[in-house]
């Protein structure tokens, strides 16, 4: 990857140096087109940095992660970063002055629908080292079994529940979801059967359920036990028959076997939360680099958190593959867009206090960071919220950034495994997928070593590249995937599972 717009690899941006005998690579500069520079450590007001034949004086403290000017900047200036616009200055801010959320406020550039065709490099010569025609043999085996030990189904890992509060009181879309959701869930080839508990006359019918699995799948066939309460009489007899039910249901589920698929089997999430000023420098290209190499093998993608898209939208739209796919992403964010405004919010307000205070001051500014975990490849199709993924290639699904309902939906969607970028820590997890918790930074990794699985702290020490990294997360992936190795989240049960409700109650 080259260190121009669209492609992020800090061995090809430009870096800068303090002088002689200090430490070196303090600084990044993204794009060429770019007019703030990153701190990679801890500046001091007074430093003076060098950048190519560039030299700044620093007219502030500038924390690392955090961003200063590299020219003067007006009131009303555009903040251009990654290539991109992704704030303006709301009073003039001097050359080496830190950009804070006191002078600059969220901005990013108008989209429109047309396709843009550009050309797309062969993605499979991306995996470096001779390993394409290794890796299009190897195979993985379902989801993480974890340890073998005696029990009465021995091909079934276990038995997960998915608790939610909905169905019924909420808009008749909610319930609609919430139907297609589940059947996705019952869909997704890491789960063998399923019981569904019912009360009976809730918007969320069991009509609309199966007829959400006959979309996923004409031909199902997995055990599917449904209880309606007020059908059953007593809560005991409605017991009595989930159980029973269930238990026949293992049976004929146990008589599965684990069989040996190609990787273009293999769908992953693309998901980022606890986001840093290092994410879209780090573990979000690194996990954009294994998306596109699993693309090019014939397998499948998501990536999410529209109000994360915000500011890229033009970009991903001259990636779209037809017209058609263009035209249905540019209608979702709009549509997204006019619900936030609706209710008295937007998109410019989905940084977290956590998320500015580690240098992510605008929504542009993190959204172009997040968008790297999609990597280069074209966008083959867009679904909205709760469609199940069918394209090969790179998926973007219209859903929340929140962590849970993100997730849900991208399992929901047929991921999987779930890579899950922070630089701040979140615990999140999933009932049927593994989740592979990516720290942005080491210190991270250090501090909360209980739920980081992979480390990218070595991008930003220069010791591994972009392309390294994400190689070796494809082969982590494949090891989860294989049963042979068990995330963090998976180890201490977390299995997280909340519908996206998209309306109010009624």
């Amino acid at each position: 990857m080259q260190g121009k717009s669209g492609a992020v690899a800090v061995s090809g941006c430009e870096k800068g140096t303090t002088g002689p005998g200090k430490m070196q690579n303090k600084v990044l500069k993204l794009d060429s087109k770019d007019n703030v520079l990153i701190a990679l450590a801890d500046l001091r007001r007074g430093e003076r940095l060098s950048v190519g034949s560039q030299s700044y004086l620093l007219e502030s403290d500038v924390p690392a992660k955090h961003k200063f000017a590299i020219e003067d900047l007006a009131n009303g200036a555009g903040i251009i970063m990654y290539g991109v616009l992704v704030g303006k200055a709301v009073e003039p801010i001097r050359r080496g002055e830190l950009l804070t959320t006191r002078n600059i406020h969220h901005q990013a550039a108008a989209f429109a629908p047309q396709v843009y065709r550009r050309q797309v490099a062969e993605l499979a010569r991306l995996y470096a080292g001779g390993r394409t025609e290794e890796i299009k043999t190897h195979a993985w085996t379902g989801d993480a079994a974890g340890p073998q030990r005696s029990r009465v189904f021995e091909n079934l890992d276990g038995v997960r529940f998915l608790l939610h509060e909905g169905g019924c009181g909420g808009t008749r879309e909610d319930s609609n979801n919430l139907c297609g959701l589940i059947a996705g869930y019952i869909h997704h080839p890491n789960v063998a059967g399923a019981t569904v508990l019912s009360l009976g006359c809730q918007h969320a019918q069991i009509g609309i359920l199966r007829e959400e699995l006959r979309k996923r799948n004409p031909k199902f066939d997995k055990p599917l036990v449904i209880v309606e309460q007020q059908q059953s009489g007593t809560e005991v007899a409605m017991l009595t028959e989930a159980i029973r039910n269930t238990f026949l249901g293992l049976m004929e589920a146990n008589r599965c076997q684990r069989t040996r698929e190609p990787l273009s089997s293999l769908c992953l999430g693309l998901k980022c939360g606890g986001s840093d000023g290092f994410s879209g420098l780090s573990a979000n290209p690194a996990i954009g680099h294994t998306a596109d190499i699993l693309a090019a093998l014939g397998g499948r993608t998501i990536l999410s958190e529209f109000p994360e898209l915000c500011g890229v939208e033009q970009e991903l739209i001259n990636r779209s593959a037809r017209k058609e796919v263009a035209d249905r992403f540019t209608q979702l964010m709009k549509s997204y867009g006019a619900r936030a405004k609706a209710i008295g919010s937007g998109f410019e307000m989905n940084p977290s206090p956590g998320n500015m205070r580690d240098g992510l001051l605008t929504d542009a500014m993190k959204s172009a960071g997040a968008a790297k975990k999609g990597g280069n490849s074209p966008v083959n199709a867009v679904l909205d919220y709760p469609e199940y993924s069918t394209e090969q290639g790179l998926n973007l699904q219209c859903t929340p950034g929140n962590d849970v309902e993100c997730v849900t939906a991208q399992v929901g969607a047929g991921a999987n495994v779930v890579l899950f970028t922070t630089g701040l820590g979140t615990p999140t997890g999933n009932p049927i997928a593994p989740v592979v918790k990516l720290a942005t930074n080491s210190g991270l990794t250090e501090r909360m070593r209980d739920i980081i699985d992979v480390d990218t702290g070595e991008i930003i020490s220069g010791e591994k590249s972009i392309q390294q990294m994400g190689e070796e997360i494809l082969e982590f992936v494949i090891q989860t995937a294989s049963g042979e190795a068990r995330t963090k989240a998976e180890g201490k049960g977390q299995e997280d599972f909340i519908p996206w409700k998209r309306g109010i109650s009624l």
